[in-house]
C-alpha cells in the first residue's frame, strides 16, 4: 500500500500528514507527500511545521518538497488532498476513472462527504499549525485503522 498526501506547496500540511500517518501504520505501508504548485521544490518543510511535529515527537527534517506528477497516479494507491482546491488541481490531471477514484479529501475520513478543508496555516501563527496538526492526527488515525494490515 502506498499513500500520497498532497497540499499546495508541500511545506506545511502534507509533510505533517505524511509524518503523522507514518507513525500510525506498519512499516510495509509507504507514505509520501507532494505539492500541486512545485513552488517550494527541494525545500525543507516550513519551520513552524517542523516545530509542531517536534513538539509531538516527530522529526520531519528529512523531508523535501516536491511537485505532484502524473506518475503519482500510477505509483500510489491512495492520494489524500488537504482541500477542495488541491482536489481540483489533482483530479483535473487524472486521465481515467481509476486515477480519479484514488483521490480523496482527507477530512472526509472524519466527516464523510462534507468536503471540509484543512486550512492552510502558512499565513497564520503557531496556533494555526497546532490546529492543523490535530486535524491531521484525527484523520490519519481513521486512515490507519482502514489500511493497517
Amino acid at each position: 500500500m502506498k499513500v500520497l498526501m498532497v497540499c499546495l506547496g508541500n511545506i506545511c500540511r502534507s509533510p505533517l500528514a505524511e509524518s503523522i500517518l507514518k507513525t500510525k501504520v506498519n512499516s510495509t505501508i509507504v507514505v509520501e507527500s507532494a505539492g500541486t504548485s512545485g513552488l517550494h521544490s527541494g525545500e525543507l518543510p516550513d519551520i513552524r511545521s517542523i516545530e509542531i511535529a517536534k513538539k509531538n515527537y516527530i522529526d520531519i527534517t528529512n523531508q523535501r518538497s516536491r511537485k505532484f506528477t502524473l506518475n503519482d497516479f500510477e505509483d500510489f494507491d491512495l492520494i489524500y488532498v488537504m482541500d477542495k482546491s488541491n482536489y481540483e488541481n489533482v483530479t483535473k490531471l487524472s486521465t481515467n476513472k481509476e486515477e480519479l477514484s484514488k483521490v480523496k479529501i482527507i477530512l472526509n475520513e472524519c466527516y464523510p462527504d462534507e468536503n471540509l478543508d484543512v486550512p492552510d496555516p502558512y499565513y497564520g501563527g503557531e496556533q494555526g499549525f497546532t490546529t492543523v496538526f490535530n486535524m491531521l492526527d484525527d484523520a490519519c488515525e481513521v486512515i490507519a485503522s482502514k489500511i493497517n494490515i
